[in-house]
């Protein structure tokens, strides 16, 4: 009796444990609030996470700015721009500096952390208004460098040193710009046009072979990260979603955000899975879970 009392209820104890493990499984790709609405200007935008889960995101309170987020959602002035300086996109190099692009002055800023010195680490006047940022594991960024007014666009490599090279001109209204994960493709938005250009990326940060991954038939774009897998997080401005798009162009999920201006997106969190959205017509950060860390965070694991 005891044994077939055992083999009557062991399936019922299985499907028991599996349903309680499916249960248990964390959803995705659900968007929550992080930050308080308000706590930012419309010109939020950023953002980057530092190695210990804090995040950077300029014009907090007021244009200008660039405030700090704590991991827990807890919002403060990190540090005040020079006059007449605003900032954009930032990221964060393997030795914790960080970059900002500083629109009205044509320049890339350097800060530091820890004491929050703040120096220009490129300029060019040619520039119409450096807009987001990319960098590689070794530092060297990229820029994109839109013309709202004409509906035109460039892209720029900003080296170590500070040497800043015209990579392509004359493109639509260049926004949003990300390395892949193996660092042998640059991809770059263009928001009027609502297309997105994937290029080779050479060793020394030369591109070639300019190819179309993939085009919207409606809204904008703005800022995009990748993930580890190579998975292309593109801000849909005016739709209120972020797009995940693979390597070849397929679109996978779209995320459906409470705000309508979503202007850029980074990853963190403890297992670097958690990514950050700044909404320009909310004034804040929402959050939501990925199935894989972003590319920035693997990138930091790095020796």
């Amino acid at each position: 009796m005891k044994l077939r009392y055992i083999l009557l209820f062991s399936p019922f104890i299985l499907c028991s444990c599996t349903a309680t493990q499916e249960s248990q499984k964390e959803p995705v790709y659900l968007a929550s609030d992080f930050t308080a609405e308000g706590e930012f200007t419309s010109g939020i935008e950023g953002p980057a996470t530092d190695a210990d889960g804090n995040l950077y995101v300029v014009n907090f309170a007021e244009q200008g700015t660039i405030g700090k987020v704590s991991p827990d959602g807890k919002s403060e002035l990190f540090v005040r721009l020079p006059e007449k300086s605003i900032g954009n996109g930032i990221r964060i190099d393997q030795t914790g500096m960080l970059y900002v692009a500083d629109y009205p002055q044509h320049n890339i800023l350097k800060i530091n952390p820890l004491t929050k010195e703040i120096s220009v680490h490129a300029h060019d006047s040619a520039m119409n208004q450096p807009n987001d940022v990319a960098i590689t594991s070794k530092g060297v960024l990229f820029a994109s460098d839109p013309n709202w007014r004409e509906s035109t666009g460039n892209l720029w490599r900003i080296d170590t040193d500070g040497t800043v090279t015209l990579l392509e001109s004359n493109m639509s209204t260049t926004n949003g710009v990300e390395v892949s994960p193996d660092e042998k493709r640059l991809y770059v938005n263009e928001s009027v046009s609502r297309k997105v250009w994937v290029y080779d990326l050479s060793p020394e940060g030369n591109i070639s072979n300019k190819r179309l991954l993939t085009e919207f038939a409606d809204f904008g774009m703005d800022g995009m990260r990748c993930d580890a897998e190579g998975n292309l997080y593109i801000t849909r401005h005016g739709k209120g979603t972020v797009a995940i798009v693979s390597p070849t162009g397929e679109l996978l999920h779209e995320v459906t955000l409470t705000g309508k201006k979503p202007s850029n997106i980074t990853f963190g969190g403890t297992d670097g899975k958690t990514c950050y959205v700044t909404l320009q017509d909310r004034g804040c950060l929402e959050t939501f879970r990925s199935e894989f860390p972003g590319r920035s965070f693997a990138m930091k694991k790095q020796p």
